[in-house]
């Protein structure tokens, strides 16, 4: 038993008497004879009781010891549990006392039991986060960001192991030079790239801010961390590129339908995921008889509007006989896909690798920026949650750069003139 009298901060109470008791349950023996195990917290002559979770022998039960008797291998388990039990009791007594000022069996009980207690610790507060988020995917979230919160997880729960250890950490013990090993763990070990590893600690450092925002940490141990991040390169293709890639014959029905998909994707900026959730009700008739799309996008959940022009208008024609469930597109998986573009690549003679995805880089570079259109306009029907994100597709944009020089040495041609030149003579 465990009997002791603390000092509490309280007003109320100048100090506070605490027991841990163990008892069976007679009254619910099992079929093999068996009695739930019971515990009993007492603080300040307030009770709370709760199951202990394992069964004992009533015959071999010391109701004196809180301990079973004999030398069988179930009661040295049986009593190390209760041991265990009772220290981590123990343990959740002092740190409700000293984080809040007071304490009640109830409060005790209720974290022994994992009742409304906080993920106090790194990995708990991990899966806490994964496990909420898969419910949300394929209504409001993306099963491929999940997948990412689950490797950066993995490799988190991988560095603890190596480096310290520990199966896991306390939040609380989190420190700078913490997430720097993380960092040159994923980078010299794990053999990760520089985008990887600023991806990977990003998700580190928002389970941080959930724990901050939860009240867990009252500041940021990663607040003077700054990740390496070169400047990301997106690989769109050239407009000589896409034109071949558009005009090639292609026989085969299942390479053709691939190309068709990223074509209509290259002229309508969706991603993979929005076009698998594309369906006759995303499309809308806007006030002059024109046709849009109007979805949210799968990973942002961010409303987008696109107009549809004349090529996607085509292709969703083409492909009407065979829709099924109301979807516009019967879609293939992302690396069936893949193959088949790489075979209509060759078929053209671009050399480069091609992945779906860069339909949608097309999109941002050749269809809209190099074509006039602003920024602003280009961001909403891409559905991007931050501005500077589209910024990126102006910045790579050489055509687009060409263009606007070509209009501005127009302007230029028009307002400036270089004074005429005279024949300079000695007079």
């Amino acid at each position: 038993m465990n009997n002791s009298k603390n000092k509490n901060n309280h007003a109320n109470t100048a100090y506070s008497t605490f027991a841990v008791l163990f008892y069976i349950n007679r009254q619910k023996i099992k079929k093999n004879g068996m009695c739930p195990l019971m515990g009993r917290i007492s603080i300040n002559a307030e009770i709370a009781q709760f199951s202990a979770g394992i069964d004992i022998d009533p015959s071999l039960w010391d109701a004196k010891a809180y301990r079973m008797k004999g030398k069988s291998r179930h009661t040295a388990e049986a009593n190390r549990y209760i041991e265990q039990l009772t220290e981590k009791i123990s343990r959740y007594y002092k740190e409700i006392l000293d984080r809040q000022g007071y304490i009640t069996a109830e409060l005790v009980k209720n974290a022994v039991c994992g009742i409304g207690r906080r993920k106090e610790n790194l990995l708990e507060l991990f899966r806490e986060h994964n496990e909420e988020y898969a419910k949300q995917v394929g209504v409001t979230r993306s099963g491929e960001t999940l997948r990412n919160y689950i490797s950066v997880y993995k490799q988190t729960e991988r560095f603890l192991h190596v480096h310290y250890g520990m199966e896991d950490i306390a939040l609380q013990q989190l420190e700078p030079s913490f997430i720097e090993k993380f960092d040159s763990f994923l980078r010299i070990e794990q053999g990760f790239t520089a985008h990887t590893v600023s991806g990977y600690t990003i998700i580190l450092r928002k389970m941080v801010r959930r724990a901050i925002s939860q009240g867990i940490l009252h500041k940021n141990p990663f607040a003077s961390y700054i990740p390496e991040q070169p400047p990301r390169k997106r690989r769109h293709m050239t407009q000589e590129e896409l034109e071949k890639f558009m005009n090639v014959p292609v026989a085969s029905k299942r390479l053709c339908h691939s190309q068709d998909m990223f074509i209509f994707a290259t002229f309508t900026g969706l991603s993979y995921a929005d076009m698998c959730n594309l369906s006759e009700e995303n499309i809308h008739k806007g006030r002059n008889g024109s046709l849009w799309i109007r979805i949210n996008r799968q990973k942002t959940g961010i409303r987008c509007d696109i107009p549809l022009l004349d090529i996607p208008l085509r292709i969703m024609e083409k492909y009407e006989p065979e829709r099924k469930g109301g979807k516009l597109f019967n879609m293939i998986t992302l690396s069936c896909m893949a193959i088949n573009l790489n075979k209509v690549a060759k078929l053209c003679g671009i050399q480069k690798r091609i992945t779906y995805h860069q339909s949608r880089h097309n999109f941002a570079t050749l269809i809209t920026l190099s074509k006039g259109v602003p920024l602003e306009t280009v961001s909403q029907m891409m559905g991007h949650k931050c501005f500077r994100t589209t910024q990126i597709y102006a910045k790579l944009t050489r055509q687009k750069v060409n263009e606007d020089m070509k209009k501005l040495s127009e302007r230029i041609g028009r307002t400036y003139k270089l004074p005429v030149q005279r024949d300079n003579k000695n007079e």
